[in-house]
């Protein structure tokens, strides 16, 4: 006895998958000779057709999304950054110095210059250097 069509007949009307839908055994003539909709929501109401729970679960758990080669962001100081920073620090040192008179304007020119050829690694490199200058 093929009920593949009554079956999709009752899961269009109840709006629900083919799997979900169960003939019970015993009343399969009542549900042979079920021709319409209305037919199929009264067996329904006269448990003949059963409809069965979902499997599985329900709510659709999001996937987390892993960030691709394309989107990683590396803390990295970049090479004009830290040279702006230790050539201001060093023009700014070099600057109280000659306003304190430890340093004469040629050598404060010269010492400029060797900042700006990016010469000194950090200020108290500058400092060594200035030291070795002086002696």
């Amino acid at each position: 006895m093929n009920l593949s069509k009554k079956k999709a007949l009752a899961a269009r009307t109840f709006n629900v998958g083919r799997e979900r839908i169960f003939f019970v055994p015993s009343r399969l003539e009542e549900i042979k000779e079920a021709m319409t909709k209305q037919d199929i929501r009264d067996l329904h109401k006269e448990k003949a057709i059963i409809i069965k729970e979902i499997k599985g679960r329900r709510i659709k758990v999001k996937k987390k999304h892993k960030k691709g080669a394309g989107n990683k962001k590396k803390n990295i100081q970049h090479k004009k950054r830290r040279y702006m920073n230790l050539t201001r620090k060093l023009r700014k040192y070099l600057k109280d110095l000659k306003v304190q008179k430890k340093v004469s304007k040629t050598e404060a020119k010269e010492i400029r210059k060797n900042i700006r050829h990016n010469a000194y690694r950090s200020k108290a490199h500058l400092k060594l250097q200035m030291g070795e200058l002086k002696k």
